[in-house]
C-alpha cells in the first residue's frame, strides 16, 4: 500500500472498498497524462448514503461528509485504473454538485469536504481549481456528486 493509500485509509476510507458496477460510462478516462474521473456519488460499499436535498433532508455537515466520501470514491476508481495513487502527479480540478434547495447558497462549503480530503491525501499535490454548484436533482437523489481531473506522472 502506497503512502497516499495508507493516508486515505487512516482517514477512514478503506482503499479496497468499491462502489457498485453498472454504468455504461468508464469511471476513468485517460488522454495523454490527463485523467478524467467520472462523477461519484456517496456510496459506502454497496450502501447509498446521504440521499436528499441540502439542507432540508441532509444537513450541511452531512453533505460535507458526503462530498468527502464522493472524493474517496473517485480516488478509489483512479487507483483501480492506475494501480496506485502514487501514479498521480497532482489533482488539477474538482467539480462538486450539490442537490440543493432553491435558497441554499453554501455549496462551496459542502464541497470543502472533497477538497479537504484531497489535500489530506496528496498534500501540496492536492491543491486544485474547483467549482461547486447547486443542482435541482442528482442521480439516485443523492445530496452530492464529485468529479475530478488529475495529472498522471510521466
Amino acid at each position: 500500500m502506497s503512502p497516499r493509500e495508507a493516508r486515505l485509509q487512516e482517514l477512514g476510507y478503506e482503499i479496497e472498498k468499491t462502489t457498485p458496477e453498472g454504468s455504461l460510462v468508464d469511471a476513468v478516462s485517460i488522454v495523454g497524462n490527463i485523467i478524467y474521473a467520472s462523477g461519484q456519488v456517496p456510496f459506502d460499499g454497496d450502501q447509498l448514503k446521504f440521499v436528499g436535498k441540502v439542507p432540508s433532508q441532509v444537513s450541511q455537515d452531512d453533505a460535507t461528509q458526503a462530498a468527502a466520501l464522493c472524493a474517496a470514491n473517485v480516488l478509489r476508481a483512479v487507483r483501480k485504473s492506475l494501480g496506485s495513487l502514487e501514479a498521480i502527479e497532482r489533482v488539477v480540478r474538482i467539480t462538486g454538485y450539490v442537490n440543493s434547495e432553491a435558497d441554499f447558497t453554501l455549496q462551496h462549503l459542502v464541497i470543502n469536504g472533497a477538497s479537504q480530503l484531497v489535500r489530506d491525501v496528496f498534500g501540496e499535490a492536492g491543491r486544485h481549481a474547483r467549482t461547486a454548484v447547486g443542482m435541482q436533482q442528482l442521480p439516485l437523489g443523492v445530496s452530492v456528486e464529485v468529479e475530478m481531473i488529475l495529472l498522471k506522472k510521466d
